[in-house]
């Protein structure tokens, strides 16, 4: 079993977000996270990341996450924030290596082999061509690209996305879902990704979670199952 959610509760004080929620992924999958704004959907991030109290379980690979105070670090999570803001001038290449830092000691310097590597996976990306190119001076688009390819190199087992793309254009929204798909299929990563891009997960193969409805559950993702989610949401949010 890749993960295991077993009745959690979780939220900010006396206001739950997530209530009693449960649902295990058993294989490498693509999991979407949709629901209303304020449903619990960065709250379960939080509390994969052990940045929240808790009741219930997370358990990865049969592993509580209590058990493992540096999940991160580890190699076994990953996570892209909403926003990344970087105000200072950096090559793109110097940013994408940082994905290594897992591989290094406090003190060690990336060395030429680290180098090779981003480059790989920048080439792998499409994004070789920008390499040397401030990465402060670049589209949204490719600057979500710059990210990605720095997640890659964390070669992390699970890997969390929050609205990883939010203001982008059509062009790379289906760039960054494809590379997603690519990452459960070709790398067996199991990814979950929180979006309101319902009707782009459509051409997607895996699961839909939506955190809106009264009791949450898998399941996958079909022209019906979007659609009739996509309805739900616009629908309003239900009264608990």
């Amino acid at each position: 079993m890749i993960v295991e959610v077993k009745n959690l509760v979780a939220g900010y004080g006396h206001r739950p977000l997530i209530r009693n929620l449960s649902f295990s992924v058993p294989t490498p999958a693509f999991v979407a996270i949709v629901g209303h704004n304020g449903a619990g959907k960065t709250t379960l991030f939080k509390a994969f990341q052990h940045k929240i109290d808790y009741t219930g379980e997370i358990l990865v690979q049969q592993q509580d996450l209590r058990s493992i105070r540096h999940a991160a670090s580890s190699g076994l999570l990953s996570y892209l924030p909403q926003k990344n803001i970087v105000s200072f001038s950096i090559k793109v290449i110097d940013l994408v290596v940082m994905g290594l830092f897992r591989k290094k000691s406090f003190f060690d310097n990336y060395n030429s082999e680290d180098y090779a590597r981003a480059a790989a996976t920048l080439a792998q990306l499409e994004m070789a061509h920008l390499q040397e190119q401030d990465f402060t001076t670049l589209s949204g688009g490719e600057q979500q690209m710059v990210w990605l390819a720095q997640l890659m190199l964390q070669d992390a087992t699970i890997i969390l996305l929050d609205e990883p793309t939010q203001q982008l254009d059509v062009y790379y929204k289906k760039r960054v879902f494809n590379l997603l798909q690519q990452w459960v299929q070709v790398q067996s990563k199991t990814v979950f990704c929180i979006t309101h891009d319902l009707h782009n997960l459509l051409s997607l193969q895996g699961f839909l979670l939506n955190l809106s409805k009264p009791n949450p559950v898998l399941e996958p993702i079909s022209p019906e199952t979007v659609q009739q989610n996509q309805d739900f949401l616009e629908a309003g949010r239900p009264r608990l």
